[in-house]
Order: structure tokens, then C-alpha cells, then sequence
């Protein structure tokens, strides 16, 4: 039998056996509600974006003209989009057959998923909401949402509600919108980030969840989780 569909029949069963536990919602928060619906559980994807491997040598180029010419690297790529290839340039390092072709590849990544996990929108108690995850993102599950503050709470402090999120077609993720929090705090020993984020493709055809936790002290790097999960919307 397999092991991991044993594993999700479990989470899938302890999730479940939990909401006994939980205060009894009416619905979900208006704001998490197009993403997913109060104590129903489903199953989520944790993957990467991965382009083809013929890419590699474009990267490559990139990066050696990059080193070649620091300077000019960082003052062209200081207002690039994230996540989103530069526009074509003569000191990039690439012809523009060559450009077209990466632009080619790039637009050819794939959400490769590595792991799968459980997810179910729960209120612990009134007016409090989680986001339950297991196995790796448990840590998401630490999280507590107040609609009224429009703030995630986590151990760390209080994650605000930042610019929403319009990707376009060519962003890392693909094409999708959806909302942010950020938590920042340094202090003498050390700097912390953490970001959440939860929205939906623009085809409508799946939801995704993104977490992220950065800790580093004196430039070193201390801690790094990305997560990021793709799942289902609920059913109309």
C-alpha cells in the first residue's frame, strides 16, 4: 500500500477528529473565502516552478556578464519586476535569438509538486481564524487571522496586510491575484521576515498558499522556509 496515501488518509482523519474542537463558524472570513471554506479539508501540493533544463546555458551567459560588469547589472535590474525576466539588453549577454529562445523556455515551467499536505480553514475560537496545515506546513498552522484587524498573528509578532498581489503571465508563479502580510523586525542580534500569502490563478483552475520565513544575524543567515502550495478552490 502506499505510504504517502496512508499518510494523507491520516492528517485527513486527525483534521477531521479535531474539529470537535473547534468554535462552530457560519462561514469563512470574506476575505479567505474565494480560497477556502471553513472546516472542509483539502489536499495541497507543495512544489517549485521549474523551467527546462535547456535554459541552464542561457542562465549561465547571463550570469557571466553579470560578473563581467557588476555594476551595470545592478543599476539595469534595481526596478525589475520579481520574479520576471529581464527585458532584453546587448550587455545581458544574449543575442536576441538567443533571448527569444530563453523567453521561449521560460514561458515553458512547470509547478513540479514534491510533496502533498492537508489543508482546512478552521476558528479556533471566536473571531480568531487558522489556516491548518500538515506535515511541512505546519508551521503556517502558528498563524492566527483576525478579520476585524485584517493582521496574521504568529510567535514572532504581527503580520500587516501589505500591497495585494497582480502577478502577470511571466512572473515566477504564473499569472495570478491574491492578498499579502508581512511581519519585519530587527533588533541588535537579529533580523526577522516573515511573509504569507494566499490568492488564486487567474484561469481560476487552482488556489495558492505561500509562506516564507528569513532570519539572519550580522549578513549571515540563520533560517530560510519558503513554502509554496497549490490546491483546489472551493466548489461553487
Amino acid at each position: 500500500m502506499n505510504f504517502l496515501k496512508i499518510t494523507l488518509s491520516a492528517c485527513f482523519a486527525m483534521i477531521c477528529a479535531g474539529s470537535g474542537l473547534t468554535h462552530a463558524a457560519s462561514k469563512s472570513p470574506e476575505l479567505l473565502a474565494p480560497y477556502l471554506t471553513v472546516d472542509n479539508a483539502v489536499k495541497g501540493e507543495v512544489g517549485a516552478i521549474v523551467p527546462p533544463k535547456e535554459i541552464n546555458k542561457y542562465i549561465s551567459k547571463v550570469q557571466a556578464a553579470a560578473k563581467a560588469n557588476p555594476e551595470w547589472h545592478k543599476e539595469f535590474a534595481k526596478d525589475a519586476k520579481p520574479g520576471v525576466p529581464l527585458p532584453w539588453h546587448e550587455n545581458l549577454g544574449l543575442t536576441k535569438e538567443e533571448y527569444a529562445e530563453y523567453l521561449k523556455l521560460w514561458d515553458a515551467r512547470q509547478f513540479k509538486a514534491v510533496q502533498q499536505v492537508v489543508i482546512r480553514l478552521e476558528e479556533p475560537k471566536p473571531g480568531e481564524w487558522m489556516i491548518r496545515v500538515s506535515g511541512v506546513g505546519m508551521q503556517i498552522s502558528l498563524l492566527r487571522f483576525d478579520p476585524k484587524t485584517d493582521t496574521f498573528k504568529s510567535p514572532n509578532g504581527e503580520l500587516e496586510r501589505i500591497e495585494d498581489i497582480d502577478a502577470e503571465p511571466r512572473s515566477i508563479l504564473g499569472a495570478w491575484a491574491g492578498h499579502e502580510w508581512r511581519y519585519e523586525n530587527s533588533t541588535e542580534f537579529i533580523s526577522t521576515k516573515e511573509n504569507l500569502a494566499i490568492g488564486k490563478y487567474k484561469d481560476g483552475k487552482h488556489c495558492i498558499l505561500i509562506y516564507r520565513l528569513q532570519e539572519s544575524t550580522s549578513g549571515h543567515r540563520l533560517a530560510d522556509k519558503s513554502l509554496v502550495i497549490r490546491f483546489a478552490p472551493p466548489k461553487k
